[in-house]
This record gives C-alpha cells, structure tokens and sequence, in this order.
C-alpha cells in the first residue's frame, strides 16, 4: 500500500513540536498512532521506518520530536523535561483529534526506550486510546541507575551539579553526553551505547549527542512501570532480553500488572531492535498488534 507523508507541526506550551504525518493511500478515515522516540532522540532516528510499515498496513503514523530537540521549537535547547515531554505527548493526541484526515476514536500510541515509558504513562491518562506499544521501555529509573554502576553515577555528579547551579541561577544549561564509550562521562555508557546511538542517526539528522545534566536525578526518580497497572487499553511490551540500558527483568515484572498487556521477547539488544532482521521481527508483531486492535473503534 502506498503512503503520503506530511510535515505538521503542534502547539505544546510555549511552543511546538515537529513532525511527520503518513497517510495510507485510498484509506478513508484510517486509524491513527503516535511515534515518540527515546532519550534525546529525535524522530530521524529510525521513527520514520516504523511509520512506514504501518502507514502501508492502513494506519495512519504521527512521529513527532519533543520540544527542545532537533526542528522543534523551545529554548534552552537539548532540554530534556518528563513533565513536559508527557505534555507533548498530550500536544500530538490532541492535534490527531482535531485533524479530519483520521479517525480520532482509533487512536494508538507508539513509545521507545525513554518513550516507551512515556507510552505507558500517556495510555493510563488516556483511556479513550484503542491501544499503545511500548517498545524497549525505560520502566524504572533505579533498575538503569544500577546498569550504569555507582562508578558511573559518580562521575557524573560534578556536572549535574554545576547545571543545577545553572539552572538556578538563569544560565545556560551545562551539557553532559547522552551515549558515550564505557568508562566516559555519559548517561548510557554500555559497550553498544555509542554505536548503537549513532547507528540510527541518518547523514542529515538533527541529533546532538548530549542533554542538559540537570535531568540525570529526575531520571533515576522516574517509574514509569508503575502505571501499567493503570492502563486500560491493549498495551503490546517489547521486550530485548539483551538490553544494556533498560534491564528486561523489571520491565517483564511490570508488564504483568498491565490488565490487557501481551508480552514479546526478542534475542536482541537495546539498541537492536531498530535495524535488520529484530526491526523486521518486531515490526511485524508490532503491526498485526495495530491492525487487530484498531480495526474498529474502541468500545
């Protein structure tokens, strides 16, 4: 099936978000899900493959950048925020239900890693959507503090430090690394941090290899399995039994208390599950999970 695609853009707060809209071809109305990506991704990063397969499946795809991140509006740039990237997702659902190109009662979120735990919270807001995914999620702050080690977490300190300083004071915000070699200065040090990082940036992307530090301790703080239990709506788990940055354990243990949850492992690693054949795997149970899920409207 053919697809058109769309740059749109979204309020949310003070600004917008980015984005693309891919449209199936000769569908009328067609079902709809939300693509947001990992931690200080931004939707060049391998969104856009997602999208493609299941716009050519009938389902309409919106991968949107969070605010303060490549061609989205903000500033300070390289502002990472879970308050405010939750409102983005708020932002996305709201601009699909005004649209009159989809069907607002067929609605789908799509979340990865840091997303993946944004995804699990929105559908527990959001019980009107028919289904969501949660890919790789980040489901417990602690869980990947413990993968970064206490060697790690200390190195970091200084700089989360100085970019708290900074915050306080009205300055610009000190960067620290997002994916860097193990043993560096960085929030995911694992051995396929890096490379799988920068395997998914396109030539042209918009991704900047670093974040203000001051998010590192709201990080650790943050459970997003927790609201698993909350989610109402069909919500798919796909899970890398090999995953360096997002421990598979806690995030099996949380995908459990999901009421309608499934469950799918692949022999793969975090950083994986984007490229060949995992991303051909999991795309494929990802999109026989939307088509049978948002075939008709919820209820």
């Amino acid at each position: 099936m053919h697809y058109s695609r769309l740059d749109v853009e979204f309020t949310s707060g003070e600004t917008h978000c980015a984005g693309w809209l891919y449209l199936p071809a000769g569908v009328d109305n067609p079902p709809v899900v939300i693509l947001g990506h990992g931690l200080g991704a931004t939707r060049e990063m391998r969104l856009d493959a997602f999208a493609e397969r299941f716009a050519s499946a009938g389902i309409a795809a919106l991968a949107f950048t969070y605010r303060y991140f490549g061609d989205s509006g903000g500033h300070p740039r390289q502002l990472l925020s879970i308050k405010r990237q939750l409102e983005d997702w708020d932002a996305a659902i709201a601009h699909v239900k005004s649209r009159t190109d989809v069907d607002a009662a067929r609605i789908a979120v799509w979340g990865s890693s840091f997303g993946g735990g944004h995804a699990i919270v929105v559908a527990s807001r959001h019980p009107e959507l028919a289904a969501a995914i949660a890919q790789c999620p980040f489901t417990d702050g602690l869980a990947s503090a413990r993968a970064l080690g206490p060697v790690g977490t200390m190195r970091m300190l200084p700089t989360v430090g100085r970019d708290l300083l900074a915050m306080l004071r009205q300055k610009q915000p000190v960067p620290i690394t997002l994916a860097g070699a193990p043993g560096s200065k960085a929030l995911m040090t694992a051995p396929d941090a890096l490379n799988g990082y920068l395997a998914l940036v396109p030539e042209d992307g918009t991704f900047v290899n670093e974040v203000a530090a001051r998010v590192a301790p709201t990080i650790t703080k943050h459970r997003p399995g927790r609201a698993a239990k909350n989610v109402s709506s069909p919500i798919l788990f796909c899970i890398c039994e090999h995953d360096s940055v997002t421990p598979p354990a806690e995030t099996r243990a949380f995908a459990r208390t999901a009421p309608r949850g499934e469950i799918k492992s692949y022999d793969a690693g975090h950083f994986d599950i984007y490229l060949g054949e995992p991303f051909e795997t999991v795309v494929a149970d990802q999109t026989e999970f939307l088509v049978r899920h948002l075939s008709s409207p919820k209820g």
